[in-house]
């Protein structure tokens, strides 16, 4: 069969190579992909928002499978274009994917269906909003509503702090339309925990947990990025919180979705919080976390087209969906500066290392062919990941695999999976 893969980062890296370990695919597409994807499938210069196109193209291959690895598309009504055209596609529909959208939509579903979040109001107004931060408890969360490339979240430990927040994000408009409404969140404290799940509309599979790094620098300080690294499995998601989330909160928000009318098909992620009082939802995204992605595919034995099939046909429920008994590590090379000023066209050496190895993977992330080689195109550049029979030993394979990569202003976290000693 041939697929299609929309998008261009790591997660899409790391879900092409999924794909082409089917014995089911003769052709892999990617739209519009990057240099790594490039080894093994075919790139094409669509961009990701571009959906007429996508489809246009999907219909002119006569592509069996197209599975949609970004945010924005989703929310755009990606998969509504492509299933007016009868074009099988992975991922939600326009109204689904509202529950990562807008995070006063997913806010609302949890309190009117009694699943387990942090307390929240939510404003259209910057007086409104300042006016309630007077009286608020500190430090607090503050949240634009629509997508923000996974940094529209202020964590603000004093009022001048918040009321800053509030001018970033409501009145200079820092994220665009995004910060037209914002949900100002009581500010939760625990182990951070990820865990991505296949839905079929009614049946939901939760995949193995994974722990990702947000901050820039060490010790979780500077910068929320989009992810500087993560590992899988978590050591705090034990089997009691697993039986927890599945009842309260896992099948409890699919059930939400089915009651609304919006019928869940694909990946529904669940960012939770690991708190005194039990798992609580931080937040839902539409698709594969990413680098989540790059950790818990590379663990799972199953055949990644069978199940996505099974999610559309609304089969799940006979899927045993299964991962391996080990771990793993992905550090993110990134570009120094990122995710604030940072230079390009660095050229970068040593991916060859990687050719032949099993358990270590490099998924591009920013990454194009230049004219000496492939070359750096971004703040995040590539996810070194790699498998261990537990995850110290992953974590010492992904750390010696960086080394077999340099370029120009390479940077990276060294204390990706810390958490890992604290919980012996």
């Amino acid at each position: 069969m041939k697929v299609l893969i929309v998008g261009s980062g790591g997660r899409e890296h790391a879900i092409a190579t999924s794909v082409a370990k089917s014995g089911r695919v003769d052709q892999i597409y990617c739209a519009p992909g990057n240099a790594g994807i490039a080894q093994i499938a075919e790139c094409v210069d669509i961009g990701a928002m571009e959906l007429e196109k996508l489809a246009d193209f999907a219909q002119e291959k006569a592509i069996d499978l197209t599975i949609i690895g970004m945010d924005d598309p989703l929310v755009a009504g990606v998969v509504d274009v492509f299933e007016a055209r009868g074009l099988r596609v992975f991922g939600p529909r326009k109204n689904a994917a509202i529950l990562e959208g807008s995070k006063a939509f997913s806010k609302d579903l949890m309190k009117k269906y009694n699943i387990p979040t942090a307390a929240y109001e939510t404003f259209t107004s910057a007086e409104a909003a300042l006016e309630y931060l007077e009286t608020s408890k500190y430090p607090i969360v503050l949240k634009a509503d629509g997508l923000a490339l996974g940094k529209g979240v202020l964590i603000c430990n004093t009022k001048a702090e918040a009321q800053e927040g509030v001018k970033t994000l409501m009145l200079d408009k820092q994220f665009g339309t995004a910060g037209d409404k914002i949900v100002v969140e009581e500010f939760m404290t625990g182990r951070e925990v990820s865990v991505l799940c296949y839905c079929d509309g009614t049946h939901i599979k939760p995949m193995t947990s994974a722990q990702d790094h947000k901050r820039a620098k060490d010790g979780d300080q500077g910068l929320n990025t989009g992810g500087m690294g993560t590992f899988s499995p978590s050591p705090f998601y034990t089997e009691e919180v697993d039986a927890f989330c599945h009842k309260y909160i896992y099948q409890a928000s699919m059930d939400a979705m089915k009651a609304e009318g919006r019928d869940f098909v694909g990946i529904m992620f669940f960012g939770l919080m690991l708190t005194q009082e039990g798992p609580k939802v931080l937040e839902y995204n539409a698709r594969f976390g990413d680098p989540e992605a790059q950790v818990v595919l590379p663990r799972m034995k199953n055949d990644i087209i069978d199940v996505m099939e099974a999610c559309i046909d609304g089969k799940l429920d006979q899927i045993d969906l299964q991962f391996e008994d080990n771990a793993a590590v992905c550090v993110v090379l990134a570009s120094d500066g990122y995710p604030e000023h940072y230079e390009k066209g660095k050229l970068i050496q040593g991916l060859d290392n990687f050719k032949d190895k099993e358990g270590y993977y490099v998924f591009h992330a920013g990454t194009k062919q230049g004219a000496e080689g492939i070359v750096t195109n971004g703040g995040r550049v590539l996810g070194v990941t790699a498998k261990g029979a537990n995850l110290k030993e992953a974590r010492t394979n992904a750390y010696k695999a960086t080394e077999w990569i340099h370029f120009d202003n390479k940077y990276m976290r060294n204390d990706i999976g810390k958490a890992i000693d604290e919980a012996e």
